[in-house]
């Protein structure tokens, strides 16, 4: 896809998150916002050998997603990508649906079970150097929230992505400075982020978050040849998309009523009216 066919594509993917959160009653949707222009680009321009009649073929390139309260976006995604029916994605927050509140892997598509913060990263590393020692060219891609970087269990994973010279690992930490309990430099400072990875032995790399243009750009300008691991600072707006959300720390797991669903809804739509054209 190019730039304009992603941006459409995370638009509409936008609209359906809006929706199927809103019919749910639950969902992070704040931090599902900021981290799906990211997600939409990694699974529709980035990452190669996903086949939705085949979701265990051994030379996909992986995504774990450790900011696993996130999980509306990637299934959202997921669907767009025809992993998931629209059927079943409309059981969302109903009894007995096969969809959690975090990844489980039974659903198709969904590499591991994650939510509990500071997780996804070990198990990206493992699988990064599973690839290596099997000679294998497949990508792993961890996404991580900001408020998740308190974590110690990260920091342990950095050394080791360094100690293996784990150049085919992506990390994207989603730097929307907002967590649950405020922002992140108030609850406790992770800044400056790139000193710190950098001084961990990755490649790290900042961009714009918000403008599909800097993502495909720094996505394809990472050298998967190097010898390090890649981190990638997405600098992003909580509630990306939806005006009356962004930047606002409630909406971190926020609720909507049906008229704040249509007012989102008609935003989102007024942008993909203006791409298709």
């Amino acid at each position: 896809m190019n730039v304009k066919e992603l941006k459409l594509t995370a638009e509409k993917n936008r609209k359906r998150l809006v929706e199927v959160v809103y019919a749910a009653k639950a969902g992070h949707i704040g931090g599902d916002l900021s981290c799906l222009n990211v997600m939409t680009a990694l699974y529709f321009h980035t990452m190669q050998g996903l086949d939705p009649k085949n979701p265990k073929a051994a030379e996909r390139d992986r995504f774990v997603l450790s900011k696993g309260h996130c999980v509306e976006a990637l299934y959202v995604t997921l669907e767009a990508k025809g992993f998931l029916a629209p059927e079943v994605l409309d059981t969302l927050g109903k009894f007995g649906s096969v969809l959690s509140g975090h990844p489980t892997i039974e659903v198709p598509g969904i590499e591991v079970n994650s939510g509990a913060l500071g997780h996804g990263l070990s198990i990206g590393v493992g699988m990064a150097i599973a690839a290596k020692m099997d000679k294998k060219q497949w990508k792993t891609y961890v996404m991580m929230g900001d408020g998740e970087q308190g974590e110690g269990s990260i920091y342990e994973a950095a050394m080791a992505g360094h100690k293996y010279q784990l150049d085919n690992l992506v990390a994207i930490i989603d730097r929307n400075h907002l967590q649950i309990s405020g922002n992140t430099e108030d609850v406790m400072p992770i800044d400056s982020v790139k000193e710190r990875w950098s001084a961990f032995g990755w490649d790290v790399i900042e961009m714009n978050g918000d403008s599909m243009e800097d993502i495909v750009r720094t996505l394809d300008a990472i050298d998967y040849n190097n010898g390090k691991p890649h981190l990638l600072v997405s600098n992003t707006t909580k509630g990306r998309g939806v005006s009356f959300m962004e930047g606002i720390a409630k909406w971190h797991h926020g609720v909507l009523n049906e008229e704040q669903c249509k007012e989102a809804v008609a935003e989102i739509e007024k942008r993909i009216e203006e791409l298709k054209n």
